[in-house]
This record gives C-alpha cells, sequence and structure tokens, in this order.
C-alpha cells in the first residue's frame, strides 16, 4: 500500500495551493469585506510558513521553477493585470486625466527612480549603474497590489472613483513605463561609448520598445473590438465564452510582444484600453478582476512567500538584515509621498483635490509582482544580454555584472515583501484608524459595517451613487448566492 503513495514536490504543491484558494474563495466576502484584508498578504504570508523555510510542503526550486520560469510566470501575470486594468477604465479616460496621469508617469516616477537609487547607493554600497537599476526595478506601482488594494471590496466604495481610476491607470501604465529608467543604468553597465548608450536607449529602448509597443497594443484592442462587434451583435459568441476571450487576448498581446521584442506591459495595457474603445467593457458579467484576483494574483503570492530568498537576506556582499530594513522603510516613506504632495500644492494634479487625497495616492504606490519580473529582465540583460535570462546565475561575467546580479534579487524580494505587508494590511489599519478617529455614538461596528468615505476624501454625486450601486450589487450577489444554497433559486 506505501508503495502506492506519490507525495512528489508538484503533487504536495497542488494539494496546499488549493487548499489555501479554497479556504479563502469559502471565506472571501469575511476577509475582504468584514476584515478588510486583501489576497496578496495573506497568499505570502501562507508560502512562508509552507515554504522551504516554514513546514516545507512548498518546495518550487526542487520541481523546476528556476529564473526563466519565474521571468514567463511574472511576466503574464502582470500582463493580465495590465490589460485588466485598461479593460475597466472608463471609454476616453486618458482625454480627460492626460495632465494628471502625465504628472505621476513623468515626474513622480523619475523622483522615485532617482530617490530609491540614492538610498540603495549609500546603504548597500554600490556603484551608480547598479543603483540605478534596482531602483527602476522599484519604480512602477504594481497593478495587482493597487487592484486587491483599491478594488472589489467594501474598502474601495469609500475611496472616490476618480483616486480609484487614477491609481487604477498610472498602475496598468508604468510597468511599461519603466523600462526606459531600468535600461538606462542597464546601457551605462553594459556599453563602453555615450554614444552607444545613448543610440540603444534613444533608437531601442524609447522608440522600438516603447512607442511601437503603445501603437501595437492600440491596434490590438481596435482589431478585436471590431471582430468581437461583429460577433457578438449576430449572437455567433455564447456568454461563458466571455470570459475565455478576455483571457486569451491578454495572453495573445503578450505573446505578440514578448515574440517581437517590445514592451509587454504597454502592449497589454493599449490592447485593453483599445478593445474598450466606445464603452465595450461587459465584463460586469464575466468578472474578470475578480476570477483573476483569485486564481492567478493569489497563487503569484503563494509561490513568492515560498521562493523569498532568506538566506541572502544576512552577510551576501553588502546585504544585512538592518540595511534592508532601513532601506525598506526609506522607500516606503520617501519614495512617492513628498513628491505628490508636492505637486499637488503646485497644482499639478487636477485630479487629487486635498492633501488627504495626495497623502493617499502617494502612500498607495505597491511594489510587487512588476518589480519581480523587472528584477528577472535586468538579470537577463547582464547575464545574455538578451530577454532570456539562464536558469541560474553564472560564475564567469565580469565582476561589476556579477555584483549587480548578486544584489538586485534579494533587494527586489525585501523589497517586495514589505510592500505587500504593509500595503495589503493598510485598508485593514485605516478602516480601524477611522473608526476610533468618531465620536463613540457615530461608529458603526468596527468590523464590515463602515459605508461613510474616508476622511478628507472629496466625493462627488456620481462618486457616491457609483458607490451604493457597488455595494448593492454586492449585497444582492450575497443574496441570491445564499438563496441558491438554500434551493429558493
Amino acid at each position: 500500500m506505501w508503495s502506492q503513495l506519490e507525495p512528489t514536490p508538484p503533487h504536495i504543491t497542488y494539494v496546499t495551493l488549493t487548499f489555501f484558494l479554497i479556504l479563502y474563495a469559502l471565506f472571501s466576502i469575511l476577509i475582504r469585506n468584514r476584515l478588510h484584508l486583501s489576497e496578496p498578504p495573506l497568499a505570502t504570508v501562507f508560502g512562508i510558513v509552507t515554504g522551504p523555510h516554514g513546514i516545507g510542503l512548498l518546495t518550487p526550486y526542487k520541481w523546476g521553477f528556476s529564473d526563466d520560469i519565474i521571468q514567463e510566470f511574472t511576466r503574464i501575470i502582470v500582463g493580465v493585470q495590465c490589460f485588466a486594468v485598461g479593460l475597466e477604465l472608463p471609454s476616453g479616460y486618458f482625454t480627460r486625466t492626460w495632465k494628471s496621469i502625465g504628472v505621476l508617469l513623468g515626474p513622480v516616477m523619475a523622483f522615485g527612480w532617482v530617490v530609491c537609487a540614492i538610498f540603495i547607493k549609500l546603504i548597500f554600497r554600490t556603484d551608480i549603474p547598479t543603483a540605478m537599476i534596482i531602483s527602476a526595478c522599484l519604480t512602477p506601482t504594481d497593478p495587482v497590489l493597487a487592484a486587491s488594494v483599491l478594488a472589489n471590496s467594501h474598502f474601495s466604495t469609500r475611496v472616490p472613483k476618480r483616486i480609484r481610476d487614477l491609481l487604477s491607470a498610472e498602475s496598468g501604465c508604468n510597468d511599461g513605463v519603466s523600462f526606459p529608467f531600468l535600461y538606462i543604468g542597464l546601457s551605462i553597465l553594459t556599453r563602453s561609448t555615450v554614444g552607444g548608450i545613448i543610440k540603444k536607449w534613444v533608437l531601442i529602448t524609447i522608440l522600438y520598445q516603447c512607442l511601437l509597443g503603445t501603437i501595437l497594443g492600440l491596434a490590438i484592442g481596435h482589431f478585436f473590438n471590431i471582430v468581437y462587434t461583429f460577433s457578438h451583435k449576430r449572437e455567433m459568441m455564447g456568454r461563458a465564452s466571455y470570459l475565455a476571450f478576455y483571457f486569451l487576448l491578454a495572453i495573445f498581446s503578450i505573446g505578440v510582444a514578448s515574440t517581437l521584442g517590445v514592451d509587454d506591459f504597454l502592449v497589454a495595457f493599449c490592447a485593453g484600453l483599445g478593445f474598450s474603445h466606445g464603452g465595450n467593457t461587459p465584463t460586469a458579467d464575466t468578472r474578470l478582476p475578480v476570477i483573476i484576483d483569485l486564481m492567478l494574483n493569489s497563487t503569484t503570492f503563494v509561490f513568492f512567500g515560498a521562493m523569498i530568498p532568506w538566506k541572502s537576506f544576512d552577510k551576501l556582499d553588502s546585504i544585512t538584515p538592518g540595511r534592508l530594513i532601513g532601506a525598506l522603510i526609506l522607500i516606503l516613506l520617501l519614495r512617492r509621498i513628498p513628491i505628490v504632495y508636492l505637486l499637488h500644492k503646485l497644482k499639478m494634479i487636477p485630479h487629487i483635490k486635498t492633501d488627504l487625497e495626495a497623502l493617499f495616492c502617494g502612500h498607495f504606490g505597491p511594489m510587487g509582482v512588476g518589480a519581480l519580473f523587472l528584477a528577472m529582465e535586468a538579470r537577463a540583460q547582464l547575464e545574455t544580454d538578451t530577454s532570456l535570462p539562464l536558469p541560474e546565475p553564472p560564475q564567469d561575467l565580469p565582476i561589476e555584472k556579477q555584483r549587480t546580479i548578486t544584489l538586485v534579487w534579494p533587494i527586489i524580494c525585501f523589497v517586495v515583501l514589505g510592500s505587500t505587508l504593509v500595503h495589503g494590511m493598510s485598508t485593514l489599519l485605516i478602516s480601524i484608524g477611522g473608526h476610533f478617529s468618531r465620536r463613540k455614538g457615530e461608529r458603526a461596528p468596527l468590523i464590515g459595517a463602515e459605508r461613510e468615505g474616508l476622511h478628507g476624501l472629496v466625493f462627488d454625486e456620481e462618486d457616491e451613487s457609483g458607490a451604493e450601486d457597488e455595494v448593492r450589487d454586492e449585497e444582492d450577489e450575497e443574496q441570491e448566492f445564499r438563496g441558491y444554497l438554500h434551493g429558493r433559486t
């Protein structure tokens, strides 16, 4: 009988991972709307506990999770989320908000890049190109973490839709926009002449990867919008095919981009944006973001928790626990909050109306799966001078490249871990703080009954009615599901 047992690492992983997803699905309303928690921090903690440094059930590296697999896994996750963000934005959104988005993608990102590079150089005693490369990985806000905090929960209805859309649009764009920041440091480290650096950065990174990627994404989105409309009007597509269509279109966009060597995330985001042209976004019927959050994003963070390189956090080159914690605190406090607040005071971000909105937008700039992908992209460029990393870091590279490869992964992993926990728990802390800031007689029950907008954030009539509709829709779904369980539907 014992000979029939096959507890291989993949088989145990299937059981362990799906156990977490099933458990979360069973209590998702309680976790999201009553306890104000999101999937990423819970999934990460679960991955840590069940990983090789915990009880040892999840061991990804023992069954083929090498660096090249991690890169492709994160590429798909971030690309699909970028596509979903572009799909969900209101029609014509960028024509109305170009100034606010431009400031967030320009001065705010550049400031964060420079500030993080300074901290990394001083704290970890790196050279300037290495600091620029590591900092570029931390520059974009992560669409996966942003979506988990600002969507599909009662907390999201307490934030003005204007702010939610602004942060979602920023997170969808800036993973792709971060490529020029990354390739500045890479070009300096790998090119010997100033002319070679400028030529590669302008011609390859800006014009080919970013500009062509944007045009290509919009073209893909518009083309499939036409095909979809033709099929939908003639009732050639079944309702059950909606979800598969959106998901496959996202993967198709990523595949075209990676094959051509252009910016994957800009292509995916622009494809979603182009497809939603004219308000063609029936995602309410498919619940695409909810399914993505549960199946893909949660899985990603479980694996991330299991893959965290704990041994690299102590005495690897210039890395020590104290330096990592110090860098994390400085990055979380100074990477975005000061510049967003200053630009708000200078009236440069019209969609941010109050000081507290500026602080809120400055705080909610999480670093997550996108940073992991960029770290692998940096390693690939240094290892092979292409976007294809080796399964394991080579040992025969020049010293400066070898040191950058050594430092980038553990530093990025630690900052992503800290950002996941801090930003993922922020909704709970904000809700608790708002609860106790009210007078005793004015307080709603702490667990799950908050409906008022967050103090200091400005709500328009459209925001308030939209929030009421979102809450009502979710409550109707809960009631319908309970009725189904009791055999009344």
